[in-house]
């Protein structure tokens, strides 16, 4: 497949217009849309369609647009790595993370990394969980962070890190705060939910259909840790939280903790990285094994 042509139909993707497209690869509008039609000449497939001045995909466009994104996310990662091992060090860090290991394990530990290796470049980024994955099997990210118990995704190679528990929390006042109840009980709460994709909210359905208790009704839905527990703080809903993310405002009895009848909750922290990338370099070891040496003196 003509490389040359796929890079401009992934640029063309993006602007959804030919002149657009031309302009940020400069060079002309003919020659964008022969390297289309050379591409669709050489693929079989109708790639695109004209909508009003622009353009859209077909379903075949969409299936070859995500794969080329990947194809050269991959290209920029190898080339990345053929700098780092020229060097002999790593020279920038990726890493993906859901919330909770990147605001409540991850800051304290890469300040002491910095500390030890102030040439590398560390970039954060902060997901849910299917959004984490996704950067790392996209090549987007050198490593992961996540907490999640159920796996279906043979790429991905995980290390276990440490365990987390997971409590369910009231508003200060509520009529369950600091009493036991039973799972039925409390799933007949308005409850705040994390968007799809939250590990949050996979632990919660999946505990209704283990214990055969429907899912709670939904009062709010956030896209946020935080922005979640904060909507408990002003007095309105019950969630599922990570202990580390509310252990201090129960302290300050911001909010009320419910016990749950023949219910604990404990959730497995993972370090993952892509089964296939057996280049892994020596700094990115090292880095592994330095979280995992940090974990085991400050985490526990």
């Amino acid at each position: 497949m003509n490389l040359h042509a796929l890079r401009i139909f992934t640029k063309l993707a993006a602007m959804k217009s030919v002149t657009k497209a031309a302009e940020a690869l400069s060079i002309s509008q003919p020659a964008v849309t022969v390297q289309i039609r050379n591409l669709e000449k050489e693929t079989g497939l109708k790639l695109i369609e004209t909508e009003g001045r622009g353009i859209k995909l077909t379903k075949e466009g969409v299936f070859l647009v995500v794969h080329a994104e990947s194809l050269f996310d991959m290209e920029k990662a190898i080339e990345n790595k053929l700098i780092q091992l020229k060097h002999g060090e790593l020279q920038e860090l990726r890493i993906s993370s859901t919330y909770l290991p990147a605001n409540f394990l991850l800051p304290a530990c890469l300040a002491k990394f910095k500390n030890d290796f102030p040439s590398v470049k560390v970039n954060l980024y902060c997901g849910n969980s299917n959004e984490v994955i996704e950067n790392l099997l996209h090549f987007k990210s050198d490593i992961a962070f996540v907490v999640k118990e159920e796996w279906n995704n043979p790429d991905i190679k995980r290390d276990h890190l440490m365990d987390i528990d997971f409590w369910f929390i009231v508003p200060k006042g509520h009529k369950y705060d600091g009493k036991e109840v039973s799972l039925r009980e409390i799933m007949s709460e308005p409850f705040l939910l994390r968007e799809e994709g939250s590990s949050t909210r996979e632990i919660l359905f999946s505990l209704c259909k283990i214990h055969n208790v429907p899912i709670p009704n939904v009062g709010l839905q956030f896209h946020g840790l935080n922005e979640s527990i904060h909507s408990v703080i002003a007095g309105y809903g019950t969630m599922l939280a990570p202990a580390p993310a509310v252990i201090d405002y129960l302290k300050r009895k911001e909010v009320g903790r419910v016990l749950v009848k023949d219910i604990e909750i404990r959730r497995p922290v993972y370090i993952c990285s892509r089964k296939g990338d057996k280049q892994m370099i020596t700094s990115l070891n090292k880095f592994v094994n330095f979280v995992k040496s940090y974990s085991t003196v400050e985490w526990n």
